[in-house]
């Protein structure tokens, strides 16, 4: 009895023996083997994970703005929406509330999270945003600036309203005009980073100290109201009271004329300080029509976005690299080429200034 007891212990060790030795059974759950060494696989799975959100493909576009209530900007903004819903894609509209780089940072790191296809801005510092705007790139999102523009290394491509030339001599020469050829005139200008009205002042300065044509003329002050209309009332009620022989103020700025045409208006200063600058029509038609603006010039801000819209798009797609020669359809606008951009980057411009006057403010002041 007691060997077989003995026989039957040595064969329930042996079977237990024989399983520990056998391979374990795969199962469904089980990881597959790697080749890599231990931490390699975790640098390849983010490494996957960061191509595969490079870009989306789901033709989400945005544009941010300079700050939120700009009249200008909401024209410029729908713009851009009319055409990436054209396309059947998906437009983000977005602007901190005030004028400042770091809400426009904050706002491209949200879009950058959100793995957006594109970014369009208009920028509120050409220097301050490439940090944010590089990253994006890095990311695969395609980064163009519209209106106010970025440094070239912060983009792939720039949407300019006009030349800077054309705008500032355009600006130069109503000046010129209003004054009778001489006198104190000054300008009202947003922020003191604005790429867009830096370039247009740098234009203008550049012009009157160039040509004999206008050495009786003086620029006495570039002021900053920052595109808020409180402030731009503030200055300019503070250059009337520190230059009383001024003869015109020039505002590069649609926040700025409006807010300079109401100053004028209130003081009965019609016929006295003369006013000229970039306005919207729907905002300057009473002030064209009381004789407080002669004439003004602006582009279509409208048109302006719907043109970023397309280049944004175009870009994601591929029709273009931003390369100088390239060419492509911008929807009701027509094509559009790539040209050299005075900073070493490139862009598209949408065309020449347009000036409106009483003879045609009437048409236009419903449209935009």
């Amino acid at each position: 009895m007691k060997k077989w007891m003995t026989v039957v212990c040595l064969l329930i060790v042996a079977a237990f023996v024989f399983a520990a030795c056998a391979p374990a059974a795969e199962t469904a759950s089980q990881a597959p083997e790697s080749s890599t060494e231990p931490g390699e696989a975790s640098v390849e799975s983010s490494t996957e994970a960061s191509a595969g959100t490079e870009t989306t493909g789901s033709g989400k576009h945005a544009i941010v703005f300079k700050n939120t209530g700009n009249p200008y900007g909401e024209k410029e903004m729908e713009g851009f929406e009319n055409a990436v819903k054209e396309a059947g894609q998906e437009a983000i509209l977005r602007a901190p509330d005030q004028p400042t780089a770091e809400g426009q940072i904050q706002i491209i790191e949200e879009l950058i999270a959100q793995g957006v296809d594109s970014i369009t801005v208009v920028a509120n510092d050409p220097d301050a945003l490439q940090p944010a705007l590089t990253k994006a790139m890095q990311a695969g999102i395609k980064v163009i600036a519209v209106d106010s523009g970025v440094n070239a290394q912060s983009r792939e491509l720039f949407v300019n309203q006009a030349g800077s030339e054309l705008i500032g001599q355009a600006l130069m020469d109503a000046a010129y005009d209003m004054c009778g050829g001489s006198g104190e005139f000054a300008i009202l200008s947003a922020t003191s980073q604005a790429t867009n009205q830096n370039a247009w002042i740098e234009a203008l300065q550049k012009i009157m100290e160039g040509d004999e044509k206008y050495k009786d003329m003086e620029l006495v002050k570039v002021a900053y109201g920052d595109d808020l209309r409180d402030k731009s009332v503030s200055e300019t009620e503070a250059l009337l009271q520190s230059y009383p022989d001024l003869k015109c103020i020039v505002a590069p700025t649609t926040v700025g004329i409006a807010a300079a045409g109401k100053v004028l208006t209130d003081k009965g200063l019609a016929g006295k300080v003369a006013l000229t600058g970039l306005g919207l029509p729907s905002e300057m038609a009473e002030y064209i029509d009381n004789g407080v603006c002669e004439y003004m010039f602006l582009w279509n801000p409208l048109d302006l976005g719907y043109l970023a819209g397309y280049t944004a798009m175009a870009l994601t797609d591929g029709a273009i690299t931003g390369a100088t020669g390239d060419k492509f359809e911008a929807g009701t606008l027509g094509e559009y080429t790539v040209v050299d951009a005075s900073d070493g980057g490139t862009e598209i411009i949408l065309g020449p200034p347009f000036k409106f006057d009483a003879a045609n403010i009437a048409e236009w002041k419903d449209v935009y």
